[in-house]
């Protein structure tokens, strides 16, 4: 925590954003925000689902901040990003879901700072129309994230504003809008699973395209959350990996401190060059 976090920290503060580095509690805030990589959490610090394993907190949101957009542009041109990470709490208050603000952000970083890739990890819009989700993909962000977290099995306690295959369906259809969009998800492991629910889940993403999936242990952020069930060896993590490249995700990052957006713009350099290959090795 020394003068370049601070400075990313003032950063935030001075353009009124949120970021779900602090709200979630992610355990690489030091390590990222030092390397002034932040990753924004759009519509408010305020989401209207209390999943078990998250800290953000849940109740009435505030209005949609309409200066949201241009001030997470300039942040992303202030801290010299190559890549952005983009997230959001839930919005069921909205009649979107909030998917009209990721298209202003993403309009306002493609004016502001055109060079700089952007990433977008989204709510399930669960009960909002498809044009939702179609304007985001319209938008044409370069990876879209949605992650499922954990096994079906456990949706009812951990995730119960969600259903499993909702959020299936979701990144199936950004695929099946605009193949060249790399697709992403991820699940926590330390819940309770069994091995071979989380090879089913990994077959379930494959069957929806997904290119890039993350594994990265839970932990529990305050006595009120989830308990964790267990820690997960570093080993099991790697075989986990292993598992998934054998199943043809083009990129698989794995470990205990994985998180979606942690090392977020390497991870993008490498699942591009990944697909360059796979085309190359398909014109062959």
């Amino acid at each position: 925590m020394g003068a370049v976090y601070n400075e990313t920290k003032g950063l935030m503060r001075r353009l009124g954003l949120n970021t779900v580095c602090e709200e979630a509690a992610c355990p690489n805030i030091g390590e990222c925000w030092t390397k002034k990589h932040a990753t924004v959490m759009i519509l408010g610090d305020t989401c209207t689902r209390a999943c078990a394993f998250c800290n953000v907190k849940t109740g009435m949101p505030r209005a949609v901040d309409k200066l949201e957009p241009q001030h997470t542009a300039d942040a992303a041109a202030e801290l010299g990003l190559e890549h952005i990470v983009i997230t959001s709490v839930d919005r069921d208050d909205l009649p979107d879901g909030g998917a009209s603000q990721f298209v202003k952000v993403i309009e306002a970083l493609r004016r502001t700072t055109p060079t700089t890739t952007i990433e977008i990890l989204t709510p399930d819009f669960r009960n909002k129309t498809q044009a939702a989700v179609e304007s985001i993909v319209t938008a044409r962000p370069d990876v879209y994230n949605h992650n499922l977290e954990t096994v079906p099995r456990l949706y009812p306690t951990i995730r119960p504003g969600a259903r499993y295959y909702a959020s299936l369906r979701l990144l199936e259809s950004v695929k099946r809008h605009d193949p060249s969009i790399f697709t992403k998800s991820g699940v926590m492991l330390g819940l309770g699973e069994e091995r071979l629910e989380v090879h089913q889940v990994m077959d379930d993403m494959r069957s929806a395209d997904i290119d890039f999936l993350t594994m990265g242990q839970y932990l529990q952020p305050t006595p009120r959350h989830a308990k964790v069930i267990d820690f997960v060896t570093p080993k099991a993590f790697d075989a986990y990996a292993q598992i998934a490249r054998a199943k043809g995700f083009l990129l698989v990052a794995s470990s205990p401190l994985t998180r979606s957006s942690y090392h977020a713009g390497d991870d993008f350099a490498r699942l591009r060059a990944a697909r360059e290959a796979k085309l190359a090795m398909v014109r062959v």
